[in-house]
């Protein structure tokens, strides 16, 4: 697992474009004690899974430039360990990503918990690498 050296945290990568949401996320694990960076979209999100590297990518669905599905898409086939996390208010597009079950860990309705969104990192972390 890739945790942050000053901490030993867990590193989750948010890739969500509504600034409410995202910041409401990025919270919520950092209360949890995660080490969290946080993008506006997809596209944003894989640059920076190239630059560093993360345990959990937590992405909205629905996203400009490149949406969560298609970066999870890209993610899992440059990083086969990184676990995924999907969140969305949209029922049709949550049916589009459990087309998904061999790449995405979790798939969580908006509006969600602090407790929900922080268990399905937890829950995502505590399966062995290459795992759904």
């Amino acid at each position: 697992m890739t945790t942050d050296p000053a901490t030993n945290a867990a590193r989750v990568l948010i890739a969500e474009d509504n600034p409410a949401v995202r910041e409401f996320i990025m919270r919520a694990l950092e209360s949890a004690g995660y080490k969290v960076t946080a993008v506006m979209d997809g596209q944003q999100a894989l640059d920076t899974l190239n630059a560093e590297k993360f345990n959990v990518l937590v992405t909205d669905i629905v996203m400009p430039n490149v949406d969560g599905i298609a970066l999870a898409l890209k993610a899992v086939r440059q990083f086969p360990d990184l676990r995924i996390v999907m969140i969305s208010g949209y029922a049709q597009e949550r049916m589009r990503a459990h087309n998904l079950d061999a790449l995405v860990h979790r798939i969580i309705a908006k509006p969600f918990s602090l407790e929900e969104i922080c268990a399905a990192v937890k829950d995502s972390l505590a399966l062995p690498p290459g795992s759904v």
